[in-house]
């Protein structure tokens, strides 16, 4: 019974984590897509607040692969849990922090710096929160369990947005449109403080993962992670850098996108716009489930490469759907292209820690995995913006085809990475 318990420790203390990942981010993403352009970045027209907003959340996006490094570096050499404790810590007190800020009209231009350098802080503590998030998981994970272990972590990602929109539309309800811009706005960020409790009331009874105390048994630990991740093992994090590409790509533009492009230029209420991403993000929990369980029976990269090439049928409806001019049709969309992002996005867990030995593994999971953010969710809002404002929503669709076909590519030539790519034994 201790043992079950410990194990259940584990998976809440990996999938609190990564819930309070996407909670946070997303109610950025939310709050960028509605009221942070006219309150922060005044600008002569609606769509330039709009692009503004988006480039403060690309942001985080440059910040991450840098957290990435310092928190890789300490989870390597010092250990998963207190690493696991600092991100969160720094995560979440830089999004409650953002509850406090000023406005533009209030402080003038200090007002975005000020939102800019807390986005900033939220992005180092996401680079290290993934990744010492999975390794909890599939380190701790019995033989033959890594992909159902590692897809929990995964399911943080649709728990925290279904938390994040749920609120916003809660607001949006109760609240007025004056209410909701004067202040209503920053409630969700003060709530990351509860959420961030949880999280480290879970993390600070947690023990060292077998995987690590191997390594210290071992000997003394990598003396620079990064330094022999770029030295002994560029190639496999080149491949996982630009495997994860896809599922950044798609979840933004069927998330912050469509939401932002859906209640501007499409004319749809936010409510309602709401309420069908909260219906399709159940979706992405169907296909996170589903990936993680088909990831034992095969192999998480075989899962991977079926949800890039659905990832291609997503784009191609993209299109023809979104701009349908139907609630129906739009949800038939979000819910393909947040299914497809399940079987991209839930095998990660278990196939990029298999690219890297135990000793440098924190360092190199969390880089591939946030330099692929970068290229894959950092500018896409703002690239499928500008495409869409030019050329419609077909540009778009053939935006998330070719970051499918990316991901697919490096998958296809990434067999023959890793110490343990098939994850069948144990995560030495």
């Amino acid at each position: 019974m201790a043992e079950q318990n410990s194990t259940r420790r584990v998976l809440l203390a990996s999938l609190t984590g990564t819930a309070v990942e996407f909670y946070d981010f997303y109610i950025y993403a939310t709050a960028a897509s509605l009221v942070f352009g006219p309150l922060f970045f005044p600008a002569s027209s609606s769509s330039a607040q709009l692009l503004a907003a988006y480039a403060s959340f690309g942001l985080a996006f440059v910040a991450r692969p840098l957290g990435a490094v310092v928190f890789g570096h300490f989870g390597d050499r010092v250990g998963r849990k207190s690493t696991l404790v600092a991100s969160l810590l720094l995560m979440g007190g830089s999004t409650t922090l953002i509850a406090f800020l000023p406005t533009h009209a209030q402080v003038g231009w200090i007002a975005p710096l000020l939102l800019c350098v807390l986005r900033f802080g939220q992005g180092l503590g996401l680079g290290g929160e993934w990744g010492g998030a999975v390794l909890l998981a599939v380190e701790n994970a019995p033989p033959g369990w890594k992909g159902r272990f590692g897809m929990v972590p995964q399911l943080g990602a649709p728990i925290g947005f279904i938390l994040a929109n749920g609120f916003f539309l809660i607001l949006d309800l109760v609240l007025t449109p004056e209410q909701f811009m004067a202040w209503g706005w920053r409630i969700p960020f003060l709530a990351s403080a509860l959420l961030v409790g949880l999280g480290l009331w879970v993390r600070l009874k947690l023990h060292e993962t077998p995987a690590f105390a191997a390594v210290l048994a071992d000997g003394p630990p990598e003396r620079a992670p990064f330094a022999a991740v770029l030295r002994d093992h560029w190639r496999p994090t080149l491949a996982g850098t630009c495997a994860v590409i896809a599922c950044f790509a798609i979840y933004y533009l069927s998330t912050a996108f469509a939401l932002g492009w859906g209640t501007t230029e499409l004319g749809y209420a936010r409510t309602d716009f709401l309420l069908v991403q909260l219906g399709a993000i159940l979706f992405m929990g169907v296909g996170i489930v589903a990936a993680g369980w088909l990831s034992d029976v095969w192999d998480p990269r075989r899962v991977l490469i079926g949800g890039c090439l659905g990832g291609i049928v997503a784009g191609a409806c993209l299109a023809p759907l979104l701009g349908s001019g139907s609630l129906v049709q739009v949800f038939v969309f979000l819910s393909l292209a947040l299914l497809v992002m399940g079987f991209v996005y839930g095998p990660l867990g278990a196939w990029l820690p298999g690219l890297f030995p135990a000793r440098v593994r924190y360092t190199g999971a969390s880089a591939a995995f946030n330099v692929g953010g970068v290229l894959g969710g950092a500018l896409t809002p703002i690239v499928a913006q500008g495409l869409a404002a030019e050329g419609g929503l077909w540009p778009v669709g053939l935006y998330m085809m070719a970051a499918a076909a990316i991901s697919l590519v490096a998958l296809a030539v990434a067999q023959k990475y890793g110490p343990d790519s098939r994850l069948s034994g144990p995560m030495k």
